[in-house]
């Protein structure tokens, strides 16, 4: 199988016998159909979501839930509002249909509201408007009285279940994703028509196993994938690392990992690693990437500054045309809290982060000098060159800046890390996928041109084949990331133990 840029196309929804066939094509027209693909119970029509809009090129956040006549092709749109409609399921019964979406209000970030409908599209109800985490995945329990959908709150992942009277109950949590590189939130699950919930269960000191729920309070893991793995291996510990922010003393949630042989009388060098999106969290779970840092000899740091996501859209919000800002303030905060647990050598300071947390690092170095090295990888340097070059050039200047670049080019140049790049005195390595369209390597190259005409040590990494999530996607790409980080950091380590 082999996956290519071809020639301009749209995605359509096509259905195949199951005893196989030649593909039968549904949908037509210059739109992108599908989403997340649900059937009818009659199983002649199936739910997908599309922007029909006459603008829609523009308009990225206008998605709204279609069916489709299996027989026919006759579309019929069953969600009018302004907003990003879409995951339609059915019920048992056919009689309704849930979904996730919201009214656009033209903010940076938006919690998905999970709501039903009439099978018609009639009678929209939205079930958790007063409940301020982002609702996905909607699953009907057996009976049509509930539903289930997943959430994180504060970086921890769960599944809910939702009664059409919008009540919320916790019946998972602790869900992990499939990035094991880095300790970012997430997690799938499936539901039996008992109501029994499956799930990747994770925590920081394994990758996910496969735990059940029958219920609030009732959760056990069923396998251990990674026991031969781990044993006899011993692994840095990670503990939350409370953290009140000297911007305004807004609470943040941190974790530090400390090295597999910790000893607390010790100074250790120390790594601040910076979550990307930036709307996005990490979470109390596994991360090979901090555990090779750990193990290298280094305390690592994490966090959700504000912006990150599952703390509620005012905190996510707080960055809202405002990005970089005070997240940068939170963070150096962190990187105190952690210096005041008496074992971080503060002379041997390093950070680093991708994509979101690739734009934050190279903020950093342009605002402090305390580091003795960064790594940014995958950032974003010159938002204007940025919005005018990524695949997603009209969501990021309608959500993230509110007006073009040519409009506004004083905000534009004001956020961009390479306004601050005079002041760099921190030697900066750069790392960048050949292939990424979401913050191409042009930033990166920026960044290193910038960097060498101020005679400011740096290296630019570029992965061959590697896209914009793809860094770390294969080991041997995770491998030799971690590996050539910890060789800058080395590099200019000044601890004993460098040497």
């Amino acid at each position: 199988m082999a996956r290519a840029y071809v020639r301009p196309g749209f995605n359509h929804i096509f259905v195949v016998p199951s005893d196989g066939g030649a593909p039968r094509q549904l949908t037509n027209g210059q739109y992108d159909d599908g989403g997340a693909l649900s059937w009818m119970p009659d199983g002649h029509h199936i739910l997908f979501n599309s922007n029909h809009g006459k603008d829609w090129e523009r308009d990225p956040e206008n998605f709204d839930v279609f069916s489709v006549d299996t027989t026919s092709g006759a579309l019929t749109q069953l969600t009018t509002r302004h907003g990003p409609d879409g995951e339609p399921v059915a019920s048992p019964d056919g009689k309704l249909i849930a979904y996730v979406g919201f009214d656009d209000k033209l903010m940076g970030y938006q919690n998905d509201v999970l709501s039903v409908m009439n099978a018609d599209g009639s009678g929209v109800r939205a079930l958790t408007a007063n409940f301020d985490r982002d609702l996905g995945s909607p699953r009907w329990a057996a009976d049509g009285r509930s539903i289930y959908a997943t959430y994180t709150d504060r970086g921890v992942t769960k599944v809910a279940r939702v009664t059409l009277d919008g009540k919320v109950t916790t019946v998972a949590e602790g869900l992990a994703g499939s990035e094991l590189d880095r300790p970012y939130s997430g997690g799938g699950y499936s539901v039996s028509k008992d109501g029994v919930v499956a799930f990747p269960w994770g925590d920081t000191t394994r990758p996910p196993d496969v735990g059940i729920s029958k219920g609030p309070g009732e959760q056990k893991r069923l396998t251990d994938l990674n026991a031969s793995l781990f044993a006899g291996k011993v692994l840095g510990t990670v503990a939350p690392l409370p953290v009140k922010s000297s911007a305004g003393g807004l609470a943040i949630d941190a974790w530090m990992v400390t090295p597999p042989d910790f000893n607390p009388a010790r100074k250790y060098p120390l790594i601040l690693e910076i979550h990307g999106g930036p709307f996005a969290s990490y979470g109390p779970v596994w991360s090979t990437q901090d555990q090779l840092y750990a193990a290298a000899g280094y305390i690592v740091v994490y966090a959700n500054p504000r912006g990150s996501t599952s703390y509620g859209e005012d905190f996510a919000d707080q960055i809202h045309h405002n990005y970089p800002s005070q997240d940068y303030d939170d963070l150096m905060s962190v990187v105190d809290a952690a210096i005041a647990k008496g074992s971080v050598d503060a002379d041997n300071l390093f950070v680093t982060g991708g994509s979101g947390g690739g734009v934050l690092t190279a903020w950093t170095v342009g605002k402090t000098d305390r580091f003795k090295a960064a790594v940014t990888q995958k950032p974003v340097i010159n938002w204007t060159s940025e919005v005018l070059t990524v695949d997603g050039f009209s969501f990021m200047a309608k959500y993230w800046f509110g007006k073009m670049p040519w409009e506004d080019q004083e905000q534009y140049w004001r956020r961009s890390p390479l306004s601050l790049v005079g002041n760099v005195k921190t030697p900066t390595a750069v790392m960048v996928g050949e292939e990424d369209h979401r913050t191409p390597p042009s930033e990166a190259e920026q960044y290193y041109a910038a960097l060498q005409l101020r005679s400011i040590p740096t290296a630019l990494i570029r992965v061959p084949g590697a896209s914009h999530g793809g860094l770390a996607e294969r080991p041997s790409q995770l491998v030799g990331e971690t590996n050539a980080i910890l060789a800058w950091f080395k590099k200019y380590r000044t601890d004993v133990e460098a040497k």
